[in-house]
């Protein structure tokens, strides 16, 4: 045997050794770091969310282990349906952590599900990453310690979206809203924001059936009292269902703008970018922003199949920081986790210049206000957004001297 062949033996029997010790220093329990995706797999968020969103989080913990070897093999993804429904997710999350052995749930489109999942994984001492439901609630006056809000919230939409298109001429709103935690909380969020900026309501904001498909009654009050702008809260195919009914009304054309609380790829590519162009949304991420995003994307649409939403690029994102703290905590102990999660300043493909709040756990990251474009503005396929306006973290999301979060 030669010195060469000697050595290199040496070599990775030394960093076999290294791994192996590593491993030992990391406290998991059952030997394994199970990541839960609580999501919508079957109902009206399953595209912009559901399969893509577990897709993403297999794609970082793949991703995690590549870079640590300590945990190769380790990390385990569950993907779980909870139907849009408070209930399910309730006893949902109490299964994956109870029987599955989930050490994080991720994900939790629909608030009121969030936050019945929430209240469930605080119980157990399980840190929640909530990507996809909206509610400001959750690091507001129902934050808890092992609760953490990602990508976005309700104020961060209104912030960007209710600001921007008030001060552009709209100074006359109607809004209807789903009526469940995500909507009634956007609509607050959103009036607040145009009242703050000189808008007014033209009529009082109507709650609609979640989910529902026919809006007629409430298009027909928008064309009786012409408002500057017809303001949807709705969001998935509730907001795909609007938007059609939108515009076979006639509102476009008859000078009513549409303001969007909630918009998402997958709801322009339902009906095609010219039944949304010109509206004007906020976003904390989209797929063509750069070259970063653009480099993951790819990534992910080989993977996939198709390219990803914002929330999938931020389930991703989420369960790589959860990972990571992980990694620093050298445990998956819920409190260590927290611990290590609390104050962390990163900046990734997705999260630009973020920091997790200590005070209430609002993940805070530069976002953007977009304009959709044409389909004779785009320059390939997917290409769905003109950046209007970057809005700083600091700026972007609630302050905490207006926060009820007591930790």
């Amino acid at each position: 045997m030669s010195k060469t062949t000697v050595s290199a033996l040496i070599a990775a029997a030394a960093l076999s050794s290294l791994t192996v010790a590593l491993a030992q220093s990391a406290k998991l329990t059952d030997n394994a770091i199970r990541i839960g995706v609580l999501t919508d797999l079957s109902g009206v968020y399953s595209e912009l969310s559901g399969q893509g969103s577990v897709k993403a989080a297999q794609m970082a913990a793949a991703d995690f282990m590549a870079k640590n070897p300590a945990y190769r093999g380790k990390v385990q993804v569950v993907g779980v349906d909870h139907q849009n429904k408070a209930d399910v997710a309730s006893n949902k999350a109490a299964e994956m952590i109870d029987r599955q052995n989930v050490d994080v749930l991720m994900d939790l489109p629909t608030s009121s599900a969030a936050l019945a999942a929430s209240e469930v994984a605080k119980g157990k001492k399980i840190p929640v990453m909530v990507v996809t439901g909206g509610t400001t609630a959750l690091t507001n006056e129902k934050c808890n310690k092992y609760t953490f809000h990602y990508a976005y919230d309700n104020y961060m939409l209104a912030n960007g979206t209710g600001t921007a298109v008030t001060k552009k001429g709209g100074s006359s709103w109607y809004i209807i809203y789903p009526n469940y935690a995500f909507g009634q909380d956007l609509n607050r969020q959103m009036v607040a924001a145009i009242q703050e900026n000189g808008g007014k309501l033209a009529a009082p904001s109507d709650a609609t059936p979640f989910p529902n498909t026919d809006f007629s009654s409430y298009l027909l009050k928008a064309q009786s009292i012409r408002p500057k702008v017809f303001g949807t809260m709705q969001a998935g195919n509730d907001l795909v269902n609007v938007v059609k009914q939108y515009n076979e009304f006639g509102l476009k054309k008859q000078g009513i703008g549409l303001g969007i609380g909630l918009l998402f790829e997958t709801d322009v590519a339902a009906l095609g970018q010219d039944a949304f162009a010109g509206a004007t949304a906020t976003v904390p991420w989209f797929w063509n922003l750069d070259s970063r995003s653009r480099v993951w994307s790819q990534q992910f649409e080989k993977a996939f199949g198709k390219k990803p939403t914002w929330a999938q690029a931020g389930v991703y994102s989420a369960t790589m920081t959860y990972l990571q703290a992980v990694a620093r905590a050298k445990s998956d102990d819920g409190d260590a986790v927290v611990k290590a999660l609390e104050g962390y300043k990163f900046s990734d493909f997705f999260a630009r210049n973020a920091t997790i709040r200590p005070q209430d756990h609002r993940v805070t990251l530069d976002v953007y206000t977009v304009q959709v474009k044409s389909k004779a503005q785009a320059k390939e396929t997917g290409d769905l957004f003109t950046r209007v306006s970057t809005i700083p973290a600091a700026r972007a999301f609630m302050p905490l001297s207006e926060s009820k979060c007591n930790l």
